[in-house]
């Protein structure tokens, strides 16, 4: 091949990879732009629902917060290293457990432990005080053996997520510290959430259910049904909501049980609730049955309740979520007030309430500050819903 030769070919070479990388960015990627739009003018309003909702960063967050306390709702048996039963006379009011992982005989970093206790007095006011006996080491277990349970209310086991063998020594593993009956504060917070993480979930259920079909039938009917209803609605918003919660709660015996006593609870909170969800469903119902879709498929003769649940209550069902997301703080607030009121859940059964009127102690707060971290708790699970209410409220709202 003479030189002239190469250097044509060459150039040829040059020439076209000029063309395909003009045509590339020319060419494919305008076309994988319009696909993108095109994807997005063909979603429906839950996908674009979603896409908005993910890219709202409290709203994320706020996702990952509430997927680890209700994994730690389904699975706190197995977490908590002991169970509401278990208390021990001579840890009572012990402080949180320091976790050590460097050994002070080798100086070298070892798998976690926990020292053995020891009581001292203090010199000025005798209170009793917990100090490490450095003497004794106690290796925390992972899967380690405990007082049985039933996973998942199904499988029986002892095994727990950690824990330690104590034997009969003065020793224990309190994260967050002990009771005034010297319970495990971090497994009552654990156990205690299946009952402010759970009832909030079943009144709201409770709630909408009674709210939407109330409100609905008073908004599309109207007439003499609508004044009834907005009526009853108006006598049950008058009364005060702690002396009525004082009277249905008096209202239970005191010997059912704690499942009964919960059923009760989570009906008390829903029966006062549902009225501001209902009138909000007839003022929707009011601007919508005179449409002419709805007039359509009366002509059509569609049946009314066919139109309520395919016509009417589909149209503003973003909203109806947004409401239904933004009452489960409420709900968590109202289960936790009733039981610190002493009006819901009692002990021994526990909730974040209870663990709340067993700190309301002001002296008690003073001395042992470690029984407020349950308010962290709930403070942290009811941010967590309103951030994520707004995030759906933003994602379903057409004009950002």
């Amino acid at each position: 091949m003479s030189s002239l030769q190469y250097v044509i070919n060459n150039r040829k070479t040059r020439i076209i990879s000029i063309l395909r990388n003009v045509i590339v960015k020319k060419w494919y990627k305008p076309r994988k732009k319009e696909n993108e739009n095109l994807d997005y003018y063909f979603s429906s309003q839950w996908q674009l629902m979603g896409r908005k909702l993910v890219k709202h960063k409290l709203a994320r967050c706020s996702i990952i917060i509430l997927s680890i306390l209700y994994t730690g709702v389904f699975f706190a048996p197995f977490i908590a290293p002991y169970s509401l039963f278990s208390y021990n006379p001579d840890t009572i009011n012990c402080p949180p457990t320091t976790v050590h992982i460097w050994d002070r005989e080798t100086g070298k970093i070892t798998f976690p432990f926990v020292y053995g206790l020891k009581t001292e007095r203090d010199s000025e006011t005798y209170r009793k005080l917990f100090v490490d006996d450095v003497t004794q080491k106690y290796p925390i277990r992972f899967f380690a053996d405990g007082e049985p349970y039933k996973l998942l209310g199904l499988f029986q086991t002892k095994r727990h997520l950690f824990g330690i063998e104590r034997g009969d020594t003065l020793a224990g593993l309190f994260l967050f510290g002990t009771d005034a009956m010297g319970r495990d504060l971090f497994s009552r917070i654990l156990l205690g959430s299946q009952v402010s993480l759970t009832i909030p979930f079943i009144a709201t259920f409770i709630n909408f259910v009674l709210g939407l079909s109330i409100g609905s039938i008073s908004g599309y009917f109207g007439g003499i049904v609508d004044r009834i209803i907005q009526r009853l609605i108006e006598v049950i918003m008058s009364f005060p909501t702690i002396p009525l919660w004082m009277a249905l709660a008096a209202a239970i015996p005191a010997r059912v049980s704690v499942v009964m006593m919960y059923l009760l609870i989570t009906i008390i909170i829903s029966f006062i609730t549902w009225t501001k969800l209902a009138r909000t469903v007839r003022s929707k119902f009011i601007s919508l049955r005179n449409n002419e879709y709805v007039l359509a498929a009366k002509v059509a003769g569609v049946t009314d309740f066919k139109i309520i649940t395919r016509h009417l209550i589909p149209g503003f069902m973003s909203y109806l979520i947004v409401d239904l997301t933004l009452s489960i703080p409420g709900m968590i607030l109202g289960e936790t007030s009733m039981s610190f009121l002493g009006l819901g859940i009692r002990s021994p059964a526990t909730s974040w309430g209870v663990l709340l009127q067993e700190a309301q102690n002001i002296q008690n707060v003073a001395l042992y500050p470690w029984k407020l971290i349950p308010l962290l708790f709930v403070i942290i699970a009811v941010l967590a819903f309103n951030f994520l209410g707004d995030g759906i409220r933003d994602a379903a709202d057409p004009y950002k």
